[in-house]
């Protein structure tokens, strides 16, 4: 394989991931939960917020800007 079949390799391999990750449904999607800030313990929290890209990512507890996902309570 020479050199720019190998970058185009790559780059398809690179968009196609992404194109599945974007094609996955958010967590927030479901009616019956909604995120609640506030509560999510170290580690603990559901997804991004405070400069990190992940769940499980809380630095500390019941920092205001992290979330869980709860029932939601008009359901």
């Amino acid at each position: 394989m020479d050199h720019k079949q190998l970058i185009l390799s790559s780059a398809f391999a690179t968009l196609s991931a992404v194109l599945a990750l974007a094609a996955q449904p958010t967590l927030a999607a479901d009616a019956s939960k909604e995120k609640c800030f506030g509560i999510a313990k170290a580690g603990g929290n559901d997804c991004a917020a405070n400069g990190h890209s992940c769940a499980g990512m809380a630095k500390k507890a019941n920092d205001g800007k992290e979330w869980k996902l709860v029932a939601n309570a008009s359901n």
